[in-house]
């Protein structure tokens, strides 16, 4: 069993800055949450940017304010959560108030409470247990009841991690009804990382 871990969230500062630039300062940092069962974190690795009104790819194009998208129109640094089919994704709002956009964290390398994790996923080892936005949700705990919330407190937050050596960009994943929207090299990972969720030779 692993001995506690002292976590600490960053600032809501960090979140100040523009959408491309927040995706690529994610990477490298742990993405934390605490619940009943225990403590789960891991690196994220690889993400992807919506640039809200302009963007046919993200919820927010045209600046569709709905229920579901209402959080994306505020401050930088909260938690948007979404359900795709029966999966529950998260994201950083970013682009800062009444301007809709945010970064989807795609995958993660597990650091810390993997057996916690692979239990989640009932019994995933290795790379399988978060390279993939629905995956990794599961195996920290992250629901629905999330949205809304500040990533700079726990229960679920960002924090401090290792910075990568190189980030490599690509086209982002399963938009390509989105018109021009689907070429954007929007993606960013760490180069390399055995956790990501798509290999591909992509534009560096």
């Amino acid at each position: 069993m692993q001995k506690p871990h002292a976590f600490s969230p960053v600032s809501r500062e960090f979140f100040n800055r523009p959408t491309l630039e927040m995706a690529k300062k994610l990477l490298g940092c742990l993405l934390v949450k605490e619940t009943e069962d225990g403590i789960a974190a891991g690196y994220i690795v690889e993400t992807e940017a919506y640039i809200g009104p302009g963007d046919r790819a993200a919820h927010s194009f045209e600046n569709r304010r709905t229920k579901r998208t209402e959080i994306m129109f505020a401050d930088s640094g909260y938690v948007y959560t979404y359900l795709m089919h029966t999966h529950c994704l998260v994201n950083v709002v970013s682009g800062g108030a009444e301007n809709p956009e945010a970064v989807l964290i795609r995958a993660i390398e597990p650091f810390y409470g993997t057996e916690l994790m692979s239990e989640r996923r009932c019994g995933s080892l290795g790379k399988n247990i978060a390279n993939g936005p629905g995956k990794l949700t599961k195996a920290l705990g992250i629901s629905m009841d999330d949205y809304g919330h500040p990533l700079w407190q726990p229960p679920l937050f960002i924090a401090e991690g290792t910075a990568p050596d190189s980030i490599t960009k690509g086209k982002r994943i399963g938009i390509d009804n989105s018109g021009e929207a689907r070429d954007y090299l929007w993606r960013f990972w760490i180069t390399g990382n055995q956790f990501v969720s798509r290999h591909r030779k992509e534009e560096k």
